[in-house]
């Protein structure tokens, strides 16, 4: 309650320097580093009066801040207990996994995740989402991730993976836009955890102001046109 309250201090504090809003938005690794920087530019650009506050955070804590007040919306992937909040779905991604071109995997059409851990892998940094979830999926399997290097970016891993460092999971998303320029090759997971359905979490979606709304619309157009 009292993080609340400094929160809306702080709030109401900017709304007298002339902003209209301030939104607290939780959100995993592949939103933070893929996606939401070019949605987020546009949507600023378009409100200049709004501030976002963006951290990122695993998916459980996302829930968490969402449903405590600490963030207004959050942001989250896959397998998910959304704790009673409204899901809003805007989008589908897949993971696979990526390989240097001359990588002995490069020419399969699709691969077991557990068939990959023999090599060596690149991996996102300690306490990403994506990290955390593969380290459960190899604790199921009784088998270890042998991580050569671990980075802060999708794009750094892909140019790692290019490299010929290891293998790396990543989203497809970032794989295509990195395929060409790191000559990458792309290999389907054949687990059923690689479809990563990505939901917007809020408390209350009629309670929202206009200038949240005007985020969340701004996230399922952006996608709602790339798939068109």
């Amino acid at each position: 309650m009292l993080r609340q309250v400094d929160q809306l201090r702080g709030d109401l504090q900017e709304y007298g320097g002339g902003l209209r809003g301030h939104l607290h938005v939780f959100a995993n690794t592949t939103a933070v580093t893929d996606f939401l920087p070019e949605i987020l530019s546009s949507y600023l650009a378009a409100n200049p009066r709004v501030n976002v506050d963006l951290q990122e955070k695993p998916n459980a804590e996302i829930a968490r801040g969402v449903l405590d007040g600490r963030a207004d919306i959050g942001i989250v992937a896959g397998q998910v207990d959304t704790l009673g909040l409204q899901c809003i779905h805007f989008s589908t991604d897949h993971l696979v996994l990526a390989t240097a071109q001359d990588h002995r995997f490069a020419r399969r059409r699709a691969i077991a995740f557990a068939d990959t851990l023999g090599e060596d892998h690149v991996g996102m940094h300690h306490g990403s989402t994506l990290q955390t979830f593969l380290a459960q999926v190899t604790e199921r399997l009784g088998k270890p991730l042998k991580l050569r290097i671990q980075l802060s970016s999708f794009d750094a891993m892909c140019r790692m993976v290019g490299a010929g460092v290891g293998v790396g999971i990543v989203p497809e998303s970032a794989a295509r836009r990195n395929r060409t320029s790191m000559r990458l090759a792309l290999v389907e997971l054949a687990d059923t955890w690689r479809v990563r359905e990505r939901y917007i979490l809020v408390r209350d979606q009629s309670r929202l102001p206009a200038y949240a709304l005007d985020l969340i619309e701004t996230l399922r157009r952006h996608y709602q046109k790339n798939n068109a």
